[in-house]
């Protein structure tokens, strides 16, 4: 049986984290504060925003909700994007995306200060990264490197396959890895025998949006799986772009879907709007987790991966992993 990758074991912990933060943020007399905008009435988006609403009330993050379910024109949206940006309360801004047909996601992502891009989609802060100094991270692809770094997969020298090229996860997740000395091939709709590149890869991560992609037939025996789809078949369940069944037996680690990748969005938007905060407001909260960089030494408690390959180590087997 494959490591399973509990995303919701790793959001729990930098939720620990934030929440100290923001006890000791709200003792200096600043209350982190997100505005999460949400137009139109998209099922998926309203579950979305509950969840984010019930994270910050975990936390002691306000939550300000500006729901407009009948529908906002692009002109009112960017005003209401100005408006936040002038609020000193408001710290983090988050403009939920898809948006309705006919307003132009780029003009409303540039719109928004990038001091308050807590979905790190800013094009500054894409640029930052893009040139190795990254500030605000996306969530997703930041989550992503906090589960690899809490069961000790070194990404240092490692074949990684990406295959999705999208703003929100494929590209800036490859930047990412390349920042950490991986060796990234990014795939996408167009790219040619899909199945040839995912056989070489050490580390899998895909986020295709579109259920059972890549099959038990695309893996190495000992790769380590990251599935970032959510797709809800015609019986309502829950599934990934992996298909779990035939890949998890033949793979070394895998993410499960649900309880993988997803719960790790929202912990990291909850990071990024205490990181916000923190910077407005002037200080260097030291109780955050620090960004996603080479994990410590963990050479007490841990053992290379059997069967070479440089994707470094798992934790000893204590019987003890968390499965979903």
């Amino acid at each position: 049986m494959p490591l399973i990758l509990d995303g919701k074991v790793v959001a729990a912990k930098v939720q620990a984290a934030v929440a100290a933060g923001v006890a000791g943020l709200r003792g200096r007399h600043v209350t982190p504060t997100l505005a999460v905008v949400l137009v139109g009435q998209d099922p998926a988006s309203r579950v979305y925003v509950g969840r984010k609403r019930a994270a910050c009330q975990a936390l002691g993050i306000v939550a300000r909700d500006h729901l407009f379910p009948d529908g906002l024109d692009e002109p009112g949206l960017l005003g209401l994007v100005r408006e936040l940006n002038a609020d000193p309360t408001v710290h983090g801004i988050l403009v939920q995306l898809p948006l309705p047909a006919g307003v132009d996601e780029d003009r409303v992502i540039t719109a928004v200060d990038p001091r308050k891009d807590v979905d790190g989609l800013h094009p500054e802060n894409l640029g930052r990264l893009l040139a190795g100094h990254p500030a605000v991270l996306p969530c997703t692809p930041a989550g992503i490197l906090e589960i690899l770094d809490h069961y000790g997969i070194e990404l240092k020298g490692a074949e990684a396959v990406v295959v999705g090229r999208s703003r929100l996860v494929g590209k800036p997740l490859s930047q990412l890895l390349l920042l950490r000395h991986a060796t990234v091939t990014v795939c996408h709709t167009r790219t040619r025998d899909l199945a040839a590149h995912t056989r070489r890869a050490e580390l899998l991560c895909v986020a295709a949006g579109r259920p059972a992609v890549v099959t038990g037939d695309m893996v190495r025996p000992d790769a380590v799986v990251v599935d970032v789809g959510t797709n809800r078949l015609p019986d309502g369940k829950l599934a990934g772009d992996v298909d779990f069944a035939s890949v998890s037996p033949r793979v070394r680690a895998i993410t499960p879907v649900p309880g993988g990748v997803g719960p790790m969005t929202v912990a990291m938007l909850m990071k990024n709007t205490l990181a916000a905060a923190c910077r407005q407001a002037g200080f260097d909260n030291r109780d955050l987790p620090p960004p996603p960089g080479p994990p410590p030494d963990q050479s007490d408690g841990l053992r290379p991966l059997a069967g070479g390959g440089g994707l470094g180590r798992q934790p000893r087997p204590t019987g003890s992993h968390p499965r979903s």
